[in-house]
């Protein structure tokens, strides 16, 4: 057996798609079975196909049947042992088996689970562990989901005297700069089949591992029970956004003097507040929620998603200012709560997409057209069995998070709006506020204000919080609705769970044909309704903020030709788009300006076009070829308007007109865009955009230039088409062949073009807009991993990483 608790149990898996019914014998011959590490998403890796039935809500890729089995041996079980299989997730429909005897069914594709495997192991010969998944009824999500066992899995091995599996509870009830208390439950079970007298000890660690403080329980045990510990800390360092400092709390189980169960648990010491007037409070500190909505996919690696690529991706949100994150619509994995407690995000914590009733899912031709009741499905075939126990899950794997701020428990449910639907809620709160009632509970309603129907007073009084998704979307309105219900309904706490950002495709400006007024009526339109609702959000306190439609671009959704929704500041490489700056420039202090289009039109000489800039200047001022087009400035500049204005008694009815974007009309004339942004009078930044030459060369760069020598650390490469002055080339679209040498291999590649349908697998990519993306992941070597691109015409690029 394993020497440590919990081990990682990913490795030397084999996989075949198609349903193989003989595959949960121990016997079953699986030698040409395709060899395969987890986290696994077969679906991934295609191929697109218009008449994959996922349809549009799946990215036209495929799904079905798959099998998974592994072969391990174990060391000497000892009686007093116990050993257990842990799934962080496996979409969708789960069954497992261990040397032929059946485990248990698992339905939910987002909820970890956990079967104990002791009674059915051999010590003295191999074991043979099969899964079965099953993801054949299509469509069956309203956006990609992947397939298979595609988050980790672990071994874990403990005494029989044991703390079981998601059994501790850390709580913080008082906190203060001087003084705060923490809070422990731990549950216990004894599994000897007669009483024992053990020792629950639990020491909370610092940054640095040394023991702050300690207490210890003596219990007489038969079975079952949940032990109540407090910890006092003096001058505690408080988990916030600026300073997400996290202690562990180490928890022991003693018998006989022996430690025989021992689990760590980061935490964060913070209190949280939604005031009904004034907002959001983190540490009694007022805090504007600045959030994105994120899905499970990480783009071309689909729904197994390493974790240097959530890494990558929150570095990049963080840059752009963003504060927290809508997991939507149901549980992450465990690894991204854990960077948003490190990073610190703010945390909506979902569960739920549908409960009792279908909703639409896009049909092939990426309608949203109903089907026939016989193709209807989704988590709604299971939620009156399920709910309670995938609820529960979510809860109690995901609640000591400092991170996570609030649940939701659905994502604009059809329910809001029957007359019955409250009783739907009433359960799901109950069991938030029973298993959690330290957090606040939500629903993401769709319905408050909204035609055709509004959600019923009985369903949005039950909220702790009530969430509006596309408050300024309905019979083309740009006022939002939170003015008229806070009138109506002065007690409700209120926030943006989901509101759109502006939908856009990376580098896509239109010009040649429709020009100028597509430019107007379309970006221009989406800009000044999501201006007007992010200037509203922020000078109303009661708003606690908003969560973004969505931060990165995501499978699913979409029509064909295309493959992936293109709502988000970020395009699925997690390249920024224009409307990454607008939010930089409302969300952070540090000068920033971005200017925009580019600036190669060739034969569009004389044509008016718009130059549009975001920024957190006072002023900027044009030049085209150090011509002059003059300075401009905000006419009610945001920055630190809360700190002026403070909290309003009464609701804005209408937010203010004017923009948050810079805009001139400039003739074309190639050459050199050049903005200059000033505060306080001074210079503070400088952006240039340049007409180009022809694409020249190749330039790589990476975010890591060193990885660990393990099969799951990934680097990503850059690719950007430069012409002979280094300058990228922003319509450039020549394809990118790749190699990789060493100990690395290309896991990898993806261009950010909706309607691309290149494989994600192969080793060549079109760029688009100049711009390219490869996904290097290291093995278990040490040593150099060599990347080269090449490109017919163009100059040729490597670079070299470290796996160490």
């Amino acid at each position: 057996m394993p020497t440590q608790r919990r081990t990682i149990f990913d490795f030397d898996w084999k996989f075949s798609r198609g349903d193989h019914p003989d595959a949960k014998s121990r016997e079953f011959n699986d030698t040409n079975w395709e060899h395969v590490d987890l986290p696994h998403d077969w679906s991934i890796e295609g191929p697109f196909d218009k008449e994959n039935p996922t349809g549009g809500s799946g990215g036209y890729l495929p799904a079905g049947f798959g099998w998974y089995r592994k072969r391990f041996h174990v060391e000497d079980v000892s009686k007093d042992g116990k050993v257990f299989i842990e799934f962080d997730g496996v979409y969708c429909n789960s069954e497992v088996w261990i040397n032929g005897a059946y485990l248990g069914l698992h339905n939910n594709g987002y909820t970890s689970f956990s079967y104990d495997i002791t009674d059915h192991l051999f010590s003295e010969k191999e074991n043979v562990l099969a899964v079965r998944v099953d993801n054949s009824e299509q469509p069956g999500s309203r956006w990609y989901t992947g397939s298979g066992i595609y988050r980790h899995t672990w071994l874990v091995c403990t005494d029989k005297l044991l703390i079981p599996y998601q059994g501790t509870y850390i709580t913080t009830p008082q906190v203060s700069n001087s003084q705060a208390t923490v809070q422990i439950q731990t549950k216990l079970r004894n599994e000897y089949g007669k009483p024992v007298a053990a020792t629950l000890k639990s020491y909370l660690l610092d940054g640095k591992n040394n023991v702050i403080a300690s207490t210890k329980n003596s219990i007489e045990l038969e079975e079952e029970t949940v032990q109540l510990q407090n910890i006092e800390v003096t001058k505690p360092r408080l988990w916030s956004i600026e300073d997400p400092y996290l202690y562990t709390m180490k928890t022991e189980v003693l018998l006989e003097n022996k430690v025989v169960d021992c689990i760590e648990t980061p935490i964060g010491i913070r209190s949280i507040e939604f005031h009904h007037n004034k907002g959001f409070f983190l540490n009694d500190k007022h805090v504007k929620i600045n959030g994105v909505c994120l899905h499970h996919d990480g783009g071309c690696v689909g729904a197994a998603v390493p974790e240097g690529v959530w890494e990558r991706r929150l570095h990049i949100l963080k840059e752009m200012g963003c504060n927290a994150i809508r997991m939507s619509h149901n549980p992450p994995s465990p690894e991204l709560l854990d960077m948003c407690d490190k990073m610190g995000f703010l945390v909506m914590n979902e569960a739920f997409d549908e409960w009792t009733l279908y909703k639409y899912k896009n049909i092939p031709d990426g309608g949203g057209k109903p089907l026939p009741k016989e193709q209807q499905f989704g988590y709604y075939q299971y939620f009156e069995e399920d709910f309670e126990k995938d609820l529960t899950a979510m809860l109690h794997r995901d609640r000591n998070h400092p991170s996570i701020i609030m649940w939701s428990v659905g994502n604009e449910v059809p329910e809001q709006t029957e007359e019955n639907g409250h009783l739907v809620l009433k359960k799901l709160v109950n069991i938030c506020h029973e298993e959690d009632p330290t957090r606040p509970v939500t629903v993401a309603c769709d319905q408050i204000k909204a035609e055709p129907k509004e959600a019923t007073p009985e369903f949005l009084e039950m909220l702790d919080i009530v969430g509006y998704n596309y408050v300024n979307r309905w019979r083309g309105r740009t006022e939002t609705f939170y003015s008229e219900d806070k009138i109506d309904n002065p007690h409700w706490k209120v926030i943006g769970s989901e509101n759109p950002a502006i939908p856009s495709i990376r580098g896509d400006y239109f010009f040649e044909n429709t020009s100028y007024e597509y430019f107007r009526n379309t970006y221009f339109t989406n800009m000044i309704r999501t201006e007007k609702l992010w200037k509203f959000t922020f000078m109303n306190d009661y708003v606690a903020g908003d969560f973004m439609w969505t931060g990165i671009d995501y499978l699913g959704e979409s029509k064909w030709p295309y493959k992936n929704a293109s709502f988000a500041p970020l395009d699925m490489c997690g390249f920024p788009k224009d409307s990454f700056y607008f939010y930089q420039s409302q969300w952070t202090k540090q000068p920033m300006l971005h200017v925009f289009p580019h600036w190669n039109w060739q034969g569009q000489e004389g044509r008016v076009i718009p130059v549009l800039c975001y920024t957190n200047c006072d002023s900027v001022e044009l030049f085209v070829n150090d011509r002059s087009f003059g300075e401009k400035c905000y006419e009610f500049p945001l920055q630190g308007m809360s700190e002026t204005y403070g909290h309003f008694d009464k609701p804005m009815l209408h937010p203010t007109t004017s923009d948050l974007h810079l805009s001139w009309d400039v003739p074309y004339e190639p050459g050199t865009i050049r903005m200059v942004g000033m505060r306080d009078g001074k210079v503070v930044v400088t952006k240039e955009v340049k007409t180009t030459e022809e694409p020249y060369a190749i330039r790589l760069s990476a975010d890591k230039q060193a990885i660990q020598a393990y099969a799951r650390a990934v680097s990503h490469i850059t690719v950007e088409i430069v012409d002979q002055n280094g300058f990228v080339v922003p319509t450039a679209d020549n394809e990118i062949t790749f190699s990789v040498e060493g100990a690395g291999k290309l896991i990898g590649v993806d261009n950010g073009k909706p309607d691309s349908h290149e494989s994600f697998q192969a080793n060549k990519r079109k760029a688009f807009h100049g711009l390219a993306l490869a996904i290097v992941q290291a093995v278990q070597d040490t040593g150099e991993i060599k990347i080269i691109a090449t490109a017919e015409g163009l100059k040729s690029a490597h670079m070299t990483i470290a796996s160490e």
